[in-house]
Parts: structure tokens; sequence; C-alpha cells
């Protein structure tokens, strides 16, 4: 080997360390940690903390970030406009007159 091949280092783009995250397989994490998604299930956000490990699945293809479960704060409170605004959308789209049934959407015509 070269001196300039053993300077060399395999860095992953997707870490945001420096190389030095535990890497588990899939369902092997341990129960302290948890993926972006499994938190809002236990009604939790990250709060600003980075990942501490990650889960590999599909022979290290795929994976995910694991947060730890201690570190992680409550979802915020959702508003009442908040959960109002589906209903109004909804309301919107009821109200909406329906197109003719000879009617071509100006969508779909191509522009010469």
């Amino acid at each position: 080997m070269d001196d300039q091949d053993q300077d060399l280092v395999d860095v992953d783009p997707h870490d945001p360390g420096d190389g030095s995250l535990p890497a588990y397989r899939w369902r092997q994490a341990g129960a302290g940690l948890a993926t972006r998604r499994q938190l809002p299930e236990m009604g939790l956000r990250p709060g600003g903390q980075g990942p501490v490990a990650r889960i590999e699945c599909r022979c290290g293809k795929r994976f995910a970030w694991l947060y730890r479960i201690d570190l992680a704060k409550p979802k915020f409170a959702i508003t009442l406009a908040k959960e109002a605004a589906p209903d109004k959308a909804m309301a919107a789209r009821q109200t909406c007159p329906a197109p003719a049934a000879g009617a071509v959407s100006t969508a779909s015509r191509s522009r010469p």
C-alpha cells in the first residue's frame, strides 16, 4: 500500500458526526432508542437532539436515524386554527360547483 492510500478514510456523507455513530441491524436497537416515525406515535418529537445511532435494513442499503427517548420532548399541542383547517378545506371543496358534463378542462388542453 502507498503512503497516500493510508491517509484515505471512508466517510458516510449522511453521518452527522465523525463516523463514530453505532449502526444496528433491523430490530436490534436498544430499548431507549426510537426512529423519527416512532417518536410521534409515543407523543414525542426529537426536540433538537441529533441522532445517536442508526438502524440498517436491506443489507445496509436503507437506514433510519435513532434518537434517545429520554431526551425527546412532547409534541406541540394542536391549535384550534389548525384543528379547524381540514374542516374549512372540506367545506370549500363541497361548495365548489361540479364541471358541466361536456366541459373540457383547460388543464388538459395542450398549448400550440
